[in-house]
C-alpha cells in the first residue's frame, strides 16, 4: 500500500486502500530529445528501503525503464530511515524536492511509492489509471517543450538547449547509478532484497537557460560520484528551491 510520510516529529501515517501497481503500456514512443525527435517523459519515483509498498513499485519502475522514450529515475527519500532500516541511498535532499513538489499544490503531507511526470506537481499515487493519465499529458504537451541534446567529446560533456516560450530554467546534471541489489536487514522489508534501477546520486546545476539556444560544457568527472555510472540532464523551472515543469532532458550515451 501506498502510505503518507509522517509529519514533523516523525508521527506515522498511512493511507490504505491504494493500488500499488504502476503497470501500463505507453501508447506510442517518443525517442530521446538527443536524436534530435520529441522530448523523452521524465518519471521520478519517490521510494525507500524501508517502505513495505515500494519494492513492487521500484520493480514496474523498470518496466518503464526500457520504453523508448521515457526516463525513469528512483530519488530515495529518509523519512522512513526510523522504522529499522536507513536507505542506503536516501539522500535529505531528495525528501526536500518531493516535499517541494508537494508544496506546489499546497499538500502538506508526502508518500511512498510516489511518482512524478515531467515535473508536474500532481499527486500521483502508484495506481496505473492516474500514471498514465500523466503520461499521456506529458506526451501532448512535448511538442511545446525544449530540445535538448547531450553528447561527450573527449573528457567534456557538452549540451545544447534550444528555444522554448519559458523565460527561464535551470540546467541540471544527475549522476545516476544504473542497477544496485541490496539486501535488507530491518525493517518492515527485513530479509527482502531490494533491486534499484537508475538510482539518482545527486543533483549539480550546471548553468541558467533563457529563453534562447544556448550551449553547455562540463568536465565528465562531474557526474563521476560514488557509485553513479551514468547520468541525465535536465532541464526545468522554479525558484527558491522549488522544482516545477520539467522542459526537456537527454541520457547519457548508452544509457
Amino acid at each position: 500500500m501506498s502510505r503518507p510520510a509522517p509529519q514533523p516529529r516523525f508521527r506515522r501515517t498511512a493511507t490504505l486502500g491504494l493500488a500499488l501497481l504502476l503497470i501500463g503500456t505507453l501508447a506510442g514512443g517518443a525517442t530521446p530529445a538527443g536524436a534530435g525527435e520529441r522530448n523523452p517523459v521524465v518519471i521520478e519515483l519517490y521510494t525507500s528501503q524501508g517502505c513495505a509498498s515500494c519494492q513492487p513499485a521500484s520493480r514496474v519502475l523498470g518496466d518503464f525503464a526500457r520504453e523508448p522514450g521515457v526516463i525513469a529515475l528512483t530519488f530515495p527519500i529518509t523519512y522512513w530511515d526510523y522504522l529499522g532500516w536507513k536507505d542506503a541511498y536516501g539522500q535529505a535532499a531528495f525528501t526536500a524536492r518531493q516535499r517541494a513538489y508537494a508544496s506546489l499544490r499546497g499538500e502538506r503531507q508526502v508518500f511512498t511509492p510516489q511518482a512524478i511526470v515531467n515535473g508536474e506537481p500532481s499527486m500521483i499515487r502508484s495506481d496505473r489509471m492516474s500514471l498514465e493519465r500523466a503520461l499521456r499529458r506529458a506526451r501532448a504537451s512535448s511538442a511545446s517543450q525544449v530540445t535538448v541534446k547531450s553528447w561527450e567529446e573527449g573528457d567534456r560533456i557538452c549540451i545544447d538547449v534550444g528555444t522554448g516560450p519559458e523565460a527561464q530554467a535551470d540546467l541540471w546534471l544527475l549522476p545516476v547509478m544504473r542497477r544496485r541489489r541490496v539486501s535488507i536487514g530491518g525493517g518492515e522489508n527485513k530479509g527482502q532484497v531490494f533491486d534499484y534501477i537508475n538510482v539518482v546520486r545527486g543533483m549539480q546545476r550546471i548553468g541558467t537557460w533563457t529563453g534562447r539556444p544556448e550551449h553547455f560544457e562540463i568536465p565528465r568527472h562531474a557526474a563521476r560520484v560514488p557509485e553513479a555510472d551514468s547520468y541525465v540532464v535536465v532541464l526545468q523551472g522554479g525558484s527558491d528551491g522549488r522544482p516545477s515543469r520539467i522542459l526537456g532532458a537527454a541520457k547519457a550515451p548508452g544509457f
